[in-house]
């Protein structure tokens, strides 16, 4: 359904919250290069995307593309429009789980058609006064750079908290004190980060493109404001890499961490067994109960058995705490 919808002249919104009649009344008189209607909808089913396209007159291929979800980030460039996917982030604390939405992006001479599968998950605003006013007057370039702006802005949001995150279990991993806490978070942040990841990499080469005027859509004024979003994407990458190489090290680390405890605990072991090996090798001599063996009639024969087992138990003690097995 339509969300919002509103008309802009000369960069500035004319009216706004109107519905699909009055954007078809409005839409045929919109010539000037910063004159153009913005359509927000959210899940639209076929008959409502239709009803847009009778007005807009896209390619049929883009309308069969805004009605697959899942499609991959991209920038697609038709004869008169470019299709554009975006992937919108939003990170939730519990769990630490990222959430990830589909935001589809129509872009004419005279239109700006976005199209979202939650409500909720991101909002355009529509408000482009409060734009540079450079930009504010190249029309529908001007939405796309608050949409892209605004969807790159909250991927950095997103990579920030992932890193905190991050740093909370290298915290954790590499204290000297045995604190409690959870590895299986490891792998969840894992799995979200690589969420992340497949939102924004496929992302940065079109946007390359575009500042680089490969497209040859996009005014010269206004690549500028599409390097900043570039650059900031790039950094987000950038910035996932590293989140990603840090939960390798973490992962390592634990794994480490866990084996030389494991070695630690078997040196122990070994040291216990040796200890209680000596005196059963005694006791065991002295109970084969033959005849003629030594000290079998002596009257201090026990105590004296007795004796040397602690002895020997108690020198081979002393020996492993010395060497660092106990």
């Amino acid at each position: 359904m339509i969300i919002d919808a509103a008309v802009y002249r000369d960069g500035t919104c004319e009216a706004r919250g109107c519905s699909l009649s009055d954007l078809q009344q409005a839409y045929p008189s919109l010539d000037g290069s910063a004159d153009f209607v913005w359509i927000d909808l959210v899940e639209p089913t076929e008959t409502e995307l239709d009803a847009v396209d009778e007005m807009l007159h896209v390619h049929r291929l883009t309308i069969e593309h805004v009605l697959e979800p899942h499609q991959r980030p991209r920038i697609d460039h038709y004869a008169d429009h470019i299709f554009v996917v975006l992937k919108s982030l939003t990170y939730q604390e519990q769990g630490d789980a990222v959430e990830t939405g589909e935001i589809d992006v129509l872009l004419g001479d005279h239109y700006f058609v976005t199209v979202r599968d939650d409500e909720q998950a991101f909002a355009p605003g529509q408000e482009l006064l409060r734009l540079h006013p450079d930009l504010a007057t190249r029309g529908p370039f001007a939405a796309l750079y608050e949409v892209l702006d605004a969807v790159v802005d909250a991927y950095e949001e997103v990579a920030a908290e992932l890193r905190e995150d991050v740093e909370e279990v290298e915290a954790s991993v590499f204290s000297e004190d045995d604190l409690p806490w959870d590895p299986r978070r490891i792998n969840r942040l894992k799995r979200e980060t690589l969420e992340a990841r497949r939102a924004v990499i496929p992302l940065r080469e079109p946007m390359n493109k575009v500042v680089q005027g490969g497209y040859g859509v996009v005014p010269e004024t206004a690549r500028p404001f599409f390097r900043d979003v570039a650059e900031h994407l790039t950094r987000v990458v950038d910035n996932l890499d590293s989140i990603d190489k840090l939960l390798d090290n973490a992962l390592a680390a634990h794994l480490g961490r866990l084996g030389a405890r494991q070695n630690e605990d078997m040196r122990k072991l070994a040291a216990y067994a040796a200890m209680f090996a000596a005196p059963t090798l005694i006791a065991g001599v002295y109970g084969m109960n033959f005849d003629h063996m030594p000290e079998l009639g002596w009257q201090y024969g026990y105590p004296v058995c007795l004796a040397v087992m602690v002895v020997v138990v108690a020198v081979l003690w002393r020996s492993f705490k010395r060497s660092g097995w106990l």
